[in-house]
């Protein structure tokens, strides 16, 4: 009985020190995603399509793109920009 107490001890620490272990690998990486997002944004690069000029959507694709978003948020979603990328 002795030996299965032991073991049974030695488990919950073993779980809970991978589980704090896994806690610190998980808050160290958002502070450090948080971080590099800060001082290090990304750079955003534009399309060559895009930088000459926005190129027009078929208005039956725009209603049915309004038709969509009205049915799924059941009236109270609005479409404010469509653009083609």
């Amino acid at each position: 009985m002795e030996n299965l107490s032991t073991a049974l001890l030695l488990m919950v620490v073993g779980m809970t020190t991978v589980f704090a272990i896994l806690l610190i690998v998980i808050y160290l990486g958002k502070g450090l995603i948080l971080l590099v997002n800060k001082y290090a944004p990304e750079d955003v690069a534009r399309d060559k399509k895009v930088a000459q000029g926005v190129a027009a959507i078929p208005g039956n694709v725009l209603a049915a793109i309004g038709a969509a978003v009205t049915v799924v948020t059941q009236g109270k979603g609005k479409v404010a920009k469509v653009e083609k990328i």
